[in-house]
């Protein structure tokens, strides 16, 4: 049997893709790709937004199309979150949730008898399944999930109705699955969450000891920390990680909006003046660190007064980069039904301003990079002919080298900025 892959979503989806696909592997399943006519085709889906799941219809009923004799699985958070809407799609075979994930096999093997449409969607567990995988298919780093669920619910979030609460891997696990990993070659791990931040908190732990143990295991190089909510990071969290030599000075703090009236309105569990001090607290700490983030606009009721505060927070603080995005309201979620809506041309104004602002901060966090020599993660060959990978406060670097550098980590000294990366030349 040959089984092929789509993944939609963030890096906990492609790390629940790769566990999937060991368990397919080590059930005598080849793994293929879409082309080559597969048997099995799974799709792991995000709910995030309303244009994630009409993303997801779309993908089921292409692939059904495109493989009209194949089991079209769908999986991930869509279904977890919205089953009925997900059972009704009747193009795919078997519905799971990202809470029965484990079920896929059986699941194949059950609908390859009795044909019938298969809907498995579980509550997650209190606790987190302790699962390891030993690969990360075609990549030089590898994203390890150490924690599940978010106990947050922004206002705007249904994350955590397709997530479940706040569960952790425990330690013992974290190295087990790490060491796996550096024995297979991954000189980085990448550790992940849906709210990482959190890891811990219902045994007594925190992010500092998942790090620890990650930075522990011979081998391993570099360990770098995934998106995060900014409220859980305590003084003492943070002057335990800026002791471990191993983990990268890169820290993507989730900001979501720049003015307090928005933050209050979308549940955020802080203010600007908490971020900021965060902030100074990080760059004090760790040297030549990096900061990016996430930031909303057009979110219901934003003013234009609200977005230019959020904008010139944005200034102040001198991201590394930005994921900027318009809000797309959320059925489920409480700020679904929030009045003064804001249209979708003023999203798309603000949108444009903030997208400015933030490549300009971009441009002014690359140039200070010039000069500087540093330690590159080489990950793949661009189309025009350079190598590229990551500085430890994930710069991207390109060079030119007659040798192939990738899966190495060597020393480049950043000549100029060239768009969203840096220019460099391999120095020993």
């Amino acid at each position: 049997m040959r089984a092929a892959f789509f993944t939609l979503g963030c890096k906990v989806n492609q790390y629940e893709t790769e566990l999937m696909r060991e368990d397919l592997i080590k059930n005598g399943y080849e793994i293929v790709t879409a082309q080559d006519q597969p048997d099995v085709f799974i799709i792991n889906s995000c709910t995030v937004t309303a244009e994630s799941d009409r993303k997801t219809r779309q993908m089921v009923r292409k692939y059904r199309r495109m493989l009209p004799d194949a089991v079209i699985v769908l999986t991930g958070c869509m279904p977890q979150a919205f089953t009925n809407e997900a059972a009704a799609l009747t193009e795919a075979d078997i519905v799971l949730g990202n809470a029965t994930n484990n079920l896929l096999t059986s699941s194949i093997s059950k609908f390859l008898i009795d044909n019938k449409q298969i809907v498995d969607v579980q509550p997650h567990d209190k606790t987190l399944v302790q699962s390891t995988i030993t690969d990360f298919y075609e990549r030089t780093k590898a994203f390890l999930k150490i924690e599940d669920g978010c106990d947050r619910f922004c206002s705007y979030c249904i994350i955590p109705y397709a997530r479940g609460r706040v569960r952790s891997k425990s330690i013992d696990n974290i190295v087990t699955e790490v060491t796996a990993l550096a024995d297979a070659g991954y000189k980085e791990v990448v550790l992940i969450g849906i709210n990482l931040s959190a890891y811990g908190k219902e045994n007594g732990l925190c992010l500092a000891d998942a790090v620890e143990a990650a930075a522990g295991v011979d081998g391993i190089e570099r360990v770098r920390l995934g998106s995060m909510e900014p409220d859980q990071f305590t003084d003492d969290v943070i002057e335990r990680l800026a002791k471990i030599e191993k983990l990268c000075p890169q820290f993507h703090l989730s900001l979501q909006s720049g003015c307090d009236k928005t933050l209050k309105a979308m549940n955020r569990h802080y203010d600007t003046e908490f971020y900021r001090q965060l902030i100074n607290k990080l760059r004090e700490s760790f040297d030549n660190c990096s900061i990016t983030t996430d930031i909303m606009v057009g979110f219901a009721g934003e003013t234009d007064e609200d977005f230019d505060i959020s904008l010139n927070f944005l200034k102040e603080i001198g991201f590394a980069k930005a994921h900027v995005f318009a809000y797309s309201r959320r059925k489920g979620t409480k700020a679904y039904d929030f009045a003064q809506q804001v249209s979708n041309q003023q999203k798309h104004h603000r949108s444009s301003k903030m997208i400015a602002a933030a490549n300009e901060t971009q441009a002014k966090f690359l140039q200070s990079q010039i000069g500087l020599i540093s330690p590159v993660l080489f990950e793949n060959r661009t189309k025009d002919g350079f190598y590229e990978g990551y500085t430890p406060n994930y710069t991207l670097v390109k060079v030119n080298s007659d040798t192939n550098p990738c899966g190495k980590i060597m020393n480049v000294k950043l000549l100029s900025v060239d768009n969203e990366s840096c220019i460099g030349e391999i120095v020993g």
